[in-house]
Order: structure tokens, then C-alpha cells, then sequence
């Protein structure tokens, strides 16, 4: 294959059958794929595996590209709450009449074609599949090399069940995972409507860079935890290692833990316990890492300045001693990706100000990070975090697949 035009020329032609699907239509669709999720579990682990051999055990995407029969189980409970999720189409926003007797309308349409870029993750295949069906949408899926064999035994269980109800199957599209196909994809204005890409930095600003298609950022995750001084050590602790231990490949796990030097002993001496359990390898500055080696810690080494505005993705984490909320806030500023940070405290002047100062996609109050996510705020599955500030910010769920449209109804007036 030298081009994808043909598959991207499809694309565009599958427009107007998924734009016509009623709402009974895509929520059988979507049982059906649930079903065939939990039919399929068998093969789809098979895939996985040829996936998972080729990778090292050691790396930490590896975390990300599993797929066991728990996870599967949890696709297919995902894509049925998307099924029960209302159309976000068709919803009016303005109803109006001007002076001139036109009426005017504003109503949520969908995008139209909507290519995701994605690295590892193949639960993004069957989320971002779902979430586009839901909301009308048809979708290219341009997946990495190291989860080809688990996206493609995951797309033709998709494609089944569309043809089972009748639909073009071609409303949800595997790309090649080449990389030299990249490149068509992101200037083909003629077929793309949007571009999200959803994975590491480098591939974040690879897609900005390059693509004349509009693009909307979901963003790596830097997160910060910022320990007050009048912070409840006990629940900080169980904050931080929530944030950092229970699912540390994810965009939403904790990164670099500010802590005030006037706790810093005492939550040090709490943290050295979950943290060695876990096996966190600490990247502290000078006044932390006295009190890590004091506590003899295992697994220290001394901060660079690299390792701030690190997105680990892995048992790691960096911890900087700040004097004041100033000096944190100070701190996120400049290293912060605008993901999701956290102030655990209860200082209410504090709090307010940490809420409303700090620039970033979700902040948090006494809480870990880990629940920025469309399945924990209700929005159901999400196709990434968005970081940016235009058309969507925080999870980018179903009820951002959309855009707006302006109807007008005359009798012949003119201007």
C-alpha cells in the first residue's frame, strides 16, 4: 500500500449513514458490540499476547497494552453505559426570530470524520469507536505498532456488529500502523474533519506541528500534589500513594510531590512505608532526600532538573520541599502540562487560592488525582484528557463530539 486515500475517500462517504442511524439503531449496534466483547474475550486475549511478546516485561507500557479478561469485561460494560448515554446531536442551543421574520436555529451537529492518533492503549479502540458511533460520527483509528494485533481482532469485532445491523462498515476504520502513512493522514483536509491524538508528548507535538487538519490536544499528564502544612498527614499519605502506586502508567497518576518544609519529617517518615511496599523510586531535592536517606530509604537518587515536568508513567515520582504556597504555586507554573494537580490542606484561604490560581485542566482539593477521568466524573468513557483551552478541556467525552451548526429559515428576505 502507498497511500490511505482510499480508506480516507471511505471515510468521508460513511458520513451520512452514521449521521442517519436513529437512536434504537446505535444502541443496538452497541449492545451488540458489548456482547461481541465478552463473546470474543478468548481471541481477543490471543492477540494481545502476540502484542505482549514483543514487548520487554520490564517496560511500563506493558501495564497499558495488557488486556486480560477483567479489562475486557470492563470494555464491554463501558461501550453498554455509552449506549445508555443520550445523543448529544440534535440538541438545540438557540431558537430565535429576528426582527426580519427569519428564524434562526443553532443545533449540536456531529464533527463528521474523526481520526485518533493513539500509542499502546487498545481500550482506546473500542472507547473512541463507541464514543463516535454515539454521537454520529464516523472514526479512523490510527493505533501503534505494538498493539496492531489486538486493534485489529478489536476493530473486526466492531466492524461485525455493524454489518450484523445492516450499517456501513466503514464508519469505524483501522489505519496502518506504518509510519509513513502519518503524514497523508494529518494534511488530508479533504476527508478529515479533526485530529486528537492521545499518547506521549512527543507524539502530542509531532501532530501539532504537522497537521493541517484541526487538532484537539489531549495532553500528557505532569500532576502535582501539593502537601500544605496544615494538611492531615495521615490522609496526604493515602492521597499520594493512591495517586502515584495505583495505576502509575496512566496520564492521571502523580508525577512530583510538593510537600512544606514544615511537615516535611513527619510525612516523609509516613510515606517511606507504601512507597517501599511499591518499590517508588524518589527523585528528591537536597532538604527531601536528607530525610529519605534518614529514613534509609531504598530506592533514592537525587533530582535533576529534569526530573521536574517528568511525565514518569512508571513507579516514579520527583518530591520538592516548598516554604510557602507561593513557592508551589510557583512550581506547577512552570512545570505543570495543565493535566490535573492537587492541594491537600485545610487552610481555606489556601485552598481558594490554590483552586482559582493554579491553570490547569482539573484541580483538586484534598483528593487524587486519579479521578480525572470521563468514567469517574459520569461522562462515561472518554477518547483522552484534554489540556487545552478550545472546544473541550478536562475528559473529552461524548458530549464534545460535536460542533455547531446555524439553520435559517426565510421568506425571501434579503439584505
Amino acid at each position: 500500500m502507498e497511500h490511505i486515500t482510499e480508506q480516507l475517500k471511505a471515510a468521508q462517504a460513511a458520513k451520512k449513514a452514521v449521521q442517519r442511524l436513529t437512536a434504537v439503531t446505535k444502541k443496538s449496534i452497541l449492545t451488540a458490540l458489548s456482547t461481541g466483547l465478552r463473546e470474543q474475550q478468548q481471541e481477543i486475549i490471543a492477540a494481545n499476547a502476540l502484542d505482549l511478546a514483543k514487548m520487554d516485561p520490564q517496560d511500563p507500557k506493558v501495564d497499558r497494552l495488557l488486556l486480560d479478561a477483567p479489562r475486557i469485561e470492563g470494555l464491554a460494560d463501558a461501550v453498554r453505559a455509552i449506549a445508555e448515554l443520550p445523543d448529544p446531536t440534535g440538541q438545540l442551543i438557540v431558537d430565535r426570530k429576528l426582527d426580519n421574520g427569519l428564524l434562526l436555529r443553532k443545533m449540536t451537529v456531529a464533527l463528521g470524520v474523526v481520526a485518533v492518533i493513539y500509542e499502546s492503549r487498545p481500550n482506546v479502540t473500542i472507547d473512541v469507536a463507541a464514543l463516535c458511533l454515539q454521537s454520529g460520527n464516523v472514526c479512523l483509528l490510527r493505533g501503534g505498532t505494538d498493539a496492531f494485533n489486538t486493534n485489529t481482532i478489536l476493530v473486526h469485532i466492531i466492524q461485525e456488529a455493524l454489518r450484523k445491523a445492516g450499517v456501513n462498515p466503514l464508519i469505524v476504520q483501522l489505519l496502518p500502523a506504518d509510519r509513513k502513512f502519518v503524514m497523508e493522514l494529518l494534511t488530508a483536509t479533504k476527508y478529515v474533519d479533526i485530529i486528537i491524538p492521545r499518547g506521549s508528548q512527543s507524539l502530542i507535538d509531532y501532530v501539532r506541528q504537522h497537521a493541517k487538519v484541526p487538532v484537539i490536544e489531549t495532553g500528557a499528564g505532569v500532576c502535582h500534589t501539593f502537601v500544605d502544612a496544615t494538611a492531615d498527614l495521615s490522609k496526604a499519605v493515602a492521597i499520594v500513594a493512591n495517586a502515584k502506586i495505583s495505576r502509575p502508567s496512566v496520564c492521571n497518576a502523580l508525577d512530583t510531590i510538593l510537600v512544606h518544609s514544615a511537615v516535611l519529617e513527619d510525612f516523609i517518615n509516613l510515606l517511606v512505608t507504601p512507597f517501599k511496599e511499591a518499590s517508588i523510586e524518589v527523585f528528591a531535592d537536597p532538604r527531601a532526600y536528607l530525610f529519605f536517606k534518614k529514613c534509609s530509604y531504598p530506592y533514592l537518587q537525587e533530582a535533576s532538573e529534569a526530573d521536574y515536568g517528568r511525565e514518569f508513567l512508571s513507579l516514579k515520582c520527583s518530591v520538592s520541599v516548598v516554604d510557602d504556597l507561593a513557592e508551589a504555586l510557583a512550581h506547577i507554573a512552570c512545570y505543570s502540562s495543565k493535566h490535573s494537580e492537587c492541594i491537600i490542606s485545610a487552610d481555606a484561604s489556601n485552598i481558594s487560592d490554590f483552586m482559582n490560581d493554579v491553570d490547569a485542566a482539573a484541580v483538586y482539593t484534598n483528593a487524587s488525582t486519579r479521578f480525572t477521568d470521563g468514567g469517574e466524573f459520569g461522562l462515561g468513557a472518554e477518547i483522552g484528557i484534554s489540556t487545552q483551552k478550545l472546544h473541550a478541556r478536562g475528559p473529552f467525552a461524548l458530549e464534545k463530539l460535536v460542533t455547531e451548526k446555524w439553520f435559517v429559515t426565510g421568506n425571501g428576505q434579503i439584505r
